[in-house]
């Protein structure tokens, strides 16, 4: 196994919007292939045809082109191992249920859903294996002539895998170490319906991962009580020298750290648990996404990199590469892992401030334009650089800077209250002239004018700075006074220093 080329799968189904914990299993799954140099093969678990949702599919896909994890193989990405999707695979996996039938491994299973309720009536936490089983009607119960009979006559049936009582089955998880099941208290599992011609989830996990040359299986902490399942099944065909190795993944719990995060939990809270915005085409009901609620997908991956998984370092803020550098399957943690979604927003915050101003401009260029401002963008540049500390999100630029591009109309009345006093209108009036008389309109030429007349006048520099912020803001914010004036330029700053005295007196 050592030496085999390592090669990890992501299988989702397409049910309805991606889950954040499942983009987190799919990157855990990214980093691991990425580091030891092997593959990484997307494939599709549609075999509940019930439960198939249009749509869902192209969602997924695009969920990762937008996050940057890319795939080796798979649906849409072709592949030596295909089909990919489990719908089309339905003849491969009948011959591995007849091979199970022919060995005796399993067994066919004619119960009703009517039957099954009653026997659960019967007996208290009825389970279908070793103790109950001849008890119901399958083809360890009933005649072989019968049970082809029932089968050339249409019946519908199961396969059920015959699991034997009293075997220790002893699972190696490379996080959780060894794990040891007790096969008595698994139930002989359906692995096929006859009704739909399509495996269940195990049968088809486990033939697919054979056969694609799956060698471990990274996936969330609610599938370790199937992994003894899988580990018999692999048993059963006789591929126990191909058997993959196995990774539960911690849960994602909800903020509170009680229970499993849940779409409710970012209804209530209001951050999204999907990549991207998705609409149900069934309910109409659309839910926010990373995408649209303005993430950047390097930040979204740096922050579920580290939720269930610890570097080992102080270090919190990495790129993809670096984290393909630094990832140690070893070092996830056993326990669920809380949804901090507050620590997401900083991850945002973080990488605004790394980006370059020019790339911040042009994403909120458009919002410029939308508000009706045509600027070009090297102001559009500046105005950036003056604020792009102060914002979570590139979105929440234009209320805090409307002001460099729009003049104000009213004026915040708080802050006139504490901020424009009864000599305001005179000082603003002086203010106006001082300004009117440098010619050098930059931060250096106005700053050292300006405060040697605020000196020379005895003038309190807070009142007349607040003013002056108020006047050319219209509310007590932004950054440094001569910033905003030298961006205005002097016609602009002195028109607003001139409306602010005849409206506020």
């Amino acid at each position: 196994m050592s030496e085999q080329r390592v090669r990890v799968r992501f299988a989702p189904s397409p049910t309805g919007a991606l889950h954040i914990g499942g983009v987190r299993t799919a990157l855990y799954n990214y980093l691991f292939a990425r580091q030891h140099g092997g593959d990484l093969v997307f494939r599709i678990e549609d075999t509940d045809s019930n439960r198939f949702v249009p749509g869902a599919e192209e969602y997924i896909i695009e969920s990762f082109r937008w996050l940057g994890i890319n795939f080796d193989e798979g649906v849409s990405f072709g592949g030596e191992h295909g089909p990919y999707r489990q719908s089309e695979r339905r003849a491969i996996y009948k011959k591995y249920v007849d091979q199970l039938l022919a060995n005796g491994k399993a067994y066919i299973a004619f119960d009703t859903p009517e039957e099954l309720e009653a026997k659960r009536n019967e007996i208290q936490n009825f389970q279908y294996d070793a103790r109950t089983r001849m008890q119901m009607r399958n083809s360890l119960t009933l005649d072989p002539a019968e049970v082809n009979e029932r089968i050339q006559d249409g019946e519908q049936y199961v396969v059920r895998f015959k699991i034997e009582p009293g075997v220790d089955v002893h699972v190696h998880d490379l996080i959780r170490g060894e794990v040891v099941i007790k096969s008595d208290i698994l139930d002989d599992k359906v692995l096929y319906k006859s009704a739909d011609e399509l495996p269940t989830y195990h049968l088809a996990n486990i033939v697919d991962d054979h056969l694609m040359e799956i060698t471990h299986v990274i996936r969330g902490e609610e599938w370790l009580p199937s992994a003894p399942l899988h580990v018999l099944l692999y048993r059963a065909f006789g591929w126990e020298d191909t058997m993959p190795q196995f990774a539960h993944l911690p849960l994602l719990l909800k903020p509170e750290g009680k229970g499993k995060l849940s779409k409710r939990d970012g209804d209530r809270l209001g951050f999204p648990v999907f990549p991207l915005e998705w609409h149900d085409p069934k309910t109409g009901e659309v839910s926010s996404g990373y995408r649209e609620s303005g993430y950047f997908p390097e930040a979204v991956i740096n922050f579920l990199a580290l939720l269930g998984w610890n570097p080992g370092t102080e270090q919190e803020i990495f790129s993809l590469d670096e984290l393909v550098q630094a990832f140690d399957i070893s070092r996830c943690s056993k326990a669920g892992a809380k949804f901090d979604y507050q620590k997401g927003i900083w991850f945002n915050h973080e990488y605004i401030l790394r980006k370059s101003n020019e790339e911040i401009a042009g994403i909120f260029a458009p919002l410029v334009a939308n508000n009706g401002v045509e600027e070009p963008m090297d102001r559009i540049v500046k105005v950036v650089s003056l604020m792009k500390d102060r914002v979570n999100f590139v979105h929440e630029l234009w209320p805090l800077c409307a002001f460099f591009f729009i003049p104000p109309t009213e004026y915040d009345e708080k802050t006139v209250k504490k901020r424009w006093k009864e000599y305001s209108a005179q000082q603003m009036t002086e203010l106006a002239e001082v300004l009117e008389s440098i010619d050098d309109f930059s931060v250096e030429g106005q700053e050292p004018v300006v405060m040697k007349w605020v000196e020379s006048k005895g003038y309190k520099l807070g009142d007349v700075m607040n003013a002056f912020r108020l006047a050319l803001v219209g509310i007590g914010k932004g950054p440094g006074m001569f910033d905003i004036s030298a961006f205005l330029g002097k016609a602009e700053t002195l028109s607003r220093l001139r409306r602010a005295v005849e409206v506020l007196k």
